[in-house]
């Protein structure tokens, strides 16, 4: 039989708090096959950490999803189990982090809150649902525990949504903002090449756009690859992880460069 297959993403960091989730997972679920995602995702942001998920959980084999960025965590948050439309099973906090890469793997088709506590550790404590709660109900889940024994239905169209940046074009302009900022500083931002292309008519490499953000603005090429310009040169390109629109700097950091964090609003146009 083939082992179950867990991935685990938090913001944990790099002490020893993945490393304990882990071995209430074995403990429950000694076969269990772990994929650390991550426990560097930007702490307590919620988008980030949906961000990265959505990114990678298509590239991971069907099982259960196990997610922790959980800045409510003691409060009225939900803990919550979903089932998705390609058969995953996603296990975490009902505060939005879930529903984008829910969506992607063919949308939630059950929520359930975990209210079982007999799948739950001894003692729950208020600030570690991750090793208390979520990590021992993502263990049972693949240990073969059915989906209706964690707990009740939730109505599907209750659960927390999550607003993401939206790109326009309105004449020779894209409005967007910054969606993502990755460790080497490329800034993932709404839209797509398709958007650029509009603008231009066709999109080739080398052709060039502004970039403005406030008054400011760098004129910037379109190129497929960070190669296609010099060192510490700006360059617009489609961010392979992300499937949209990214402004990078070849061997250099395009958020540094330009003052870019989350959010920050940018508009593109032709140069």
């Amino acid at each position: 039989m083939t082992r179950p297959h867990i991935t685990f993403l938090t913001d944990f960091g790099n002490d020893t708090a993945p490393a304990t989730c882990r071995g209430v997972i074995w403990s429950i679920c000694p076969e269990a096959r772990i994929n650390d995602l991550t426990h560097t995702s930007r702490q307590f942001a919620i988008r980030d950490a949906a961000v990265l998920l959505w990114s990678t959980l298509p590239y991971q084999p069907i099982g259960v999803h196990l997610v922790v960025v959980d800045p409510g965590v003691g409060t009225h948050r939900r803990p919550v189990a979903l089932r998705v439309g390609r058969g995953d099973l996603f296990v975490g906090p009902d505060n939005g982090v879930l529903r984008p890469a829910a969506d992607r793997l063919g949308g939630i088709e059950e929520a359930r809150l975990l209210e079982n506590r007999a799948l739950f550790r001894d003692d729950v404590s208020d600030t570690f649902h991750g090793r208390d709660i979520f990590a021992p109900v993502a263990a049972h889940l693949a240990a073969g525990v059915p989906l209706e024994e964690v707990g009740p239905t939730v109505d599907i169209a209750g659960l927390v949504g999550l607003e993401m940046p939206a790109a326009t074009v309105d004449g020779d302009e894209l409005s967007t903002s910054v969606l993502f900022v990755d460790q080497f500083g490329n800034c993932r931002v709404a839209g797509s090449s398709a958007d650029l292309a509009r603008l231009r008519g066709s999109l080739q490499t080398g052709d060039r756009f502004e970039v403005r953000i406030g008054e400011h603005f760098e004129e910037v090429p379109w190129a497929s690859t960070f190669g296609a310009v010099k060192a510490g040169e700006l360059l617009l390109y489609d961010d392979a992880d992300y499937a949209g629109l990214a402004i990078g700097c070849n061997q250099g950091s395009a958020a540094e460069r330009l003052g870019l964090v989350n959010d920050t609003p940018l508009r593109i146009r032709p140069a």
